[in-house]
């Protein structure tokens, strides 16, 4: 990954067939996205429960967890992936 617009990064790929991810639909999903704007409507539509202190912005966690769902993910621990 590249550079950081917005919440997501933007993503580089390359032809070499080296770092072949079985997930790469993800790419499509995060562009369409970033390209959207809807990262940062979101972030800003639930700004309001966004604590002082808090750590992690509510619309990236929401949107981290439905591009988890959107995947396959079946729990909580696949965010990370």
């Amino acid at each position: 990954m590249k550079k950081r617009i917005g919440s997501y990064p933007r993503v580089r790929t390359e032809g070499d067939g080296r770092g072949v991810v079985s997930q790469a639909g993800g790419v499509l999903l995060v562009e369409t996205i970033r390209k959207t704007g809807l990262d940062r409507a979101i972030s800003a539509a639930l700004a309001p429960w966004h604590k002082l202190r808090a750590v992690h912005d509510p619309g990236k966690v929401l949107l981290d967890v439905a591009l988890a769902v959107a995947l396959g993910g079946d729990c909580l621990a696949d965010v990370g992936m």
